[in-house]
């Protein structure tokens, strides 16, 4: 993104071992990036985000208390768009030793309908560096106008 002229990026996930990775990997660029150690669940930004970009978060979001707390986050921090990659009804019911919700295109716009419009949706099926398939879903949403 920051080869695309992005500006004011930022990057949270739950290892601050992950995060540390990725800044060793940009080098010098990793300093334009805001990085945030956080779970999503417990996350409460002091911004809004034009997009909001979530690969394999919402899929371990397993109870509806978690699934309501990151809409609620989402709802009140995403003014543009939202894309949203998850396990599909395909694909594995645990990662990382975790067990995980799966979402068909149907079920995962369902979740977000009441404050985001579907724009598009996509399956991929990915080769990780262990040659096993995972089965993804990758959902694009826009805010709705109030």
């Amino acid at each position: 993104m920051l080869g695309k002229g992005f500006e004011n990026i930022t990057v949270l996930d739950i290892s601050e071992k992950a995060l540390e990775k990725a800044k060793n990997r940009l080098g010098e660029k990793a300093e334009k990036i805001n990085w945030i150690v956080s779970n999503i669940t417990e996350f409460e930004p002091n911004t809004t985000f034009d997009i909001w970009h979530d690969r394999a978060t919402f899929h371990f979001l397993t109870t509806t208390e978690q699934v309501e707390k990151y809409m609620e986050t989402a709802r009140k921090s995403v003014t543009g768009f939202m894309t949203i990659g998850t396990f599909s009804e395909n694909g594995s019911t645990k990662c990382s030793g975790l067990e995980i919700k799966q979402y068909t295109e149907k079920t995962l716009t369902d979740e977000f309908k009441n404050s985001f419009d579907k724009i598009r949706c996509v399956t991929e099926d990915h080769i990780t560096p262990f040659n096993t398939t995972q089965f993804f879903l990758f959902c694009s949403f826009k805010k709705q106008e109030n």
